[in-house]
């Protein structure tokens, strides 16, 4: 056993190998042995160096949105003469990356807590025994007295009274104005790994620019203000059947830059997807269709408290920032 680990060491500490090399002088071997290493060679640069840009650190965004809308519309509703400002069309008020333009609506007033008949067609029924007292229908619009209402063959119920009919919806939308209101984004990113920092209001667009433009695709792509009629089309749907019902758009501020060039080259660029169906689908194959909320405005008359409900159809807008950034420099200064 001492012998052979003897043995060993001597081995180790005293013969040397190298590799034995052949020289083939054969030309078909040689332009083969020369093309396979030529095709790793052009993979690695074209590849991995210049196409997948495999040298570079990658980074994505931290990011904040804020939008500004401008608009009035009109309505005539029932000989009542309405103008309508951003502050009664846009919900949440303050501005967010996701946010709701009423376009239509269905309004129900001066609403009091009483007792009265579900709508006719609606929880119908022939006796008192098909109105269970204190029971709630899914779809109904309030607790049932175990009344039924003989004049609408209907369920009495406990609600605000008179209950809402959204059997019919307005066509044409009663806001279709709200086509020509005008949007404002301003998007600010920070990439942490480069220390970057960039806003869609890039060289260029400043207060005098933004006072005259608005986004084309084409002629002015930079410019953070857009049409809503615009935005609609360019996500492929029509604004006034959008409008009647509802729906949702996305719109996408992409920030995919190449820091290895100059910095004033890493901009913006937007795009709109409808993101509540095809565009080309028939209405009647659609499962629930739009979009839509109701909120209520309280008030006292005489003493009883009453309310004004509007069912809201609107458009709902979520701004959505896609980023990524990548870098050779910071690589090779590493190194």
């Amino acid at each position: 056993m001492k012998s052979q680990i003897t043995n060993a060491l001597s081995d180790f500490f005293f013969e040397y190998e190298t590799p034995r090399q052949v020289l083939v002088r054969n030309r078909r071997v040689g332009v083969v042995c020369r093309l396979i290493q030529l095709g790793v060679l052009a993979y690695i640069i074209g590849w991995v160096f210049i196409y997948e840009k495999g040298y570079q650190s990658t980074d994505t965004a931290v990011s904040s949105v804020f939008t500004k809308m401008k608009g009035v519309g009109y309505t005539n509703v029932s000989g009542r003469e309405t103008v309508w400002d951003v502050a009664d069309y846009v919900f949440p008020s303050q501005g967010d990356a996701s946010f709701v333009v009423m376009t239509n609506f269905i309004i129900t007033e001066g609403q009091k807590m009483g007792t009265c008949p579900e709508l006719p067609g609606k929880h119908t029924c022939s006796s008192n025994a098909d109105c269970k007292g204190g029971s709630f229908k899914r779809t109904g619009h309030g607790q049932m007295t175990g009344v039924c209402v003989n004049a609408t063959k209907t369920c009495e119920v406990l609600t605000w009274c008179p209950v809402e009919d959204d059997n019919y919806i307005p066509d044409p939308p009663l806001l279709i104005s709200a086509e020509n209101y005008t949007l404002f984004i301003k998007n600010s990113v920070n990439f942490p790994l480069f220390g970057v920092k960039r806003s869609n209001l890039v060289e260029g667009i400043d207060g005098l620019y933004i006072s005259k433009c608005l986004y084309d695709p084409a002629d002015a792509p930079l410019c953070p203000i857009f049409k809503l009629g615009d935005i609609v089309k360019l996500s492929g749907f029509s604004f006034e059947k959008i409008a009647k019902e509802g729906g949702a758009i996305g719109i996408v501020v992409d920030w995919t830059c190449n820091l290895d060039v100059h910095i004033k080259h890493c901009k913006p660029e937007y795009s709109f997807h409808g993101l509540y169906g095809n565009a080309n689908e028939m209405d009647e194959v659609r499962t629930s269709m739009g979009y839509n909320f109701r909120y209520a405005k309280h008030y006292i008359e005489n003493g009883v408290s009453k309310r004004t409900l509007l069912k809201v159809f609107g458009i709902r807008f979520d701004i959505i920032v896609k980023s990524l950034v990548s870098n050779g420099k910071k690589n090779c200064e590493s190194v």
